[in-house]
């Protein structure tokens, strides 16, 4: 068995949940019913960057609103997967796509719909705060809870370990 500094090592993909991960488990709602989620912009960053890099970087989750689609965009990613009740299939569709092997990628989740990608990829992230039996099967656990910096933590790590932090290849003009 491999640990967590080796198998970030050879990540060439990056995968994530939204609520609990890139937004907090807690969310308001609006008169319509609607959540407002919010989003850390340091994650936002470390995603940007990852896609600067020249990593792939997907979302895969339950929710299922345009205006998340729309975020993401904004980012940079180009694979989105909203409404996504299986994500095993999503994720089966993302590494056929660019031809990756489980090893290659990192996925970050919080919750139990999770766990069956986690099973599949080399590299299971969860945040701080992540449901119990996520914890279980997560070779690393953030310091941050979901929404505050977990995907910045997972992105820099990476980066670091691969010597793409901070190099003049991302020199921050956007």
């Amino acid at each position: 068995m491999t640990n967590f500094k080796e198998d970030i090592s050879h990540i060439k993909a990056f995968i994530f949940d939204i609520d609990g991960v890139l937004s907090t488990q807690t969310v308001s709602l609006s008169t319509t019913g609607e959540p407002i989620r919010t989003a850390n912009l340091r994650d936002g960053f470390a995603l940007q960057l990852a896609i600067k890099m020249g990593y792939k970087v997907a979302i895969i989750s339950g929710a299922n609103n345009e205006y998340l689609r729309v975020r993401f965009q904004g980012l940079g990613i180009t694979d989105i997967y909203l409404g996504a009740s299986e994500k095993t299939a999503a994720y089966n569709n993302f590494i056929a796509r660019y031809n990756l092997q489980s090893s290659d990628v990192l996925y970050m989740g919080d919750d139990i719909p999770d766990v069956p990608v986690m099973q599949l990829v080399g590299t299971p992230t969860c945040p701080a705060d992540a449901a119990v039996e996520v914890k279980k099967i997560a070779k690393y656990i953030s310091l941050y809870n979901g929404g505050c910096g977990c995907a910045r933590d997972v992105i820099e790590q990476v980066l670091k370990a691969q010597n793409n932090w901070l190099t003049n290849q991302n020199s921050f003009t956007w």
